[in-house]
């Protein structure tokens, strides 16, 4: 459970904080993404999804 609520616990960082780095390495750091998608994967689909719902998130830097 614990590495769940880390995952979660990054996600707020990341929206708290604006940074988008955040973002990524809570993607990076879910088990079940890892194990699923390379890093240059993951970074794509963060992009994408920032891209289709950036306007529901702060602003990133």
């Amino acid at each position: 459970m614990r590495t769940t609520i880390t995952v979660k616990s990054m996600n707020v960082e990341a929206a708290l904080t604006g940074k988008r780095e955040h973002v990524y390495q809570a993607a990076a750091f879910d088990p079940h993404t890892a194990v699923e998608s390379s890093l240059d994967q993951i970074w794509n689909l963060c992009d994408d999804l920032l891209a289709a719902h950036g306007n529901m998130i702060p602003t990133l830097k």
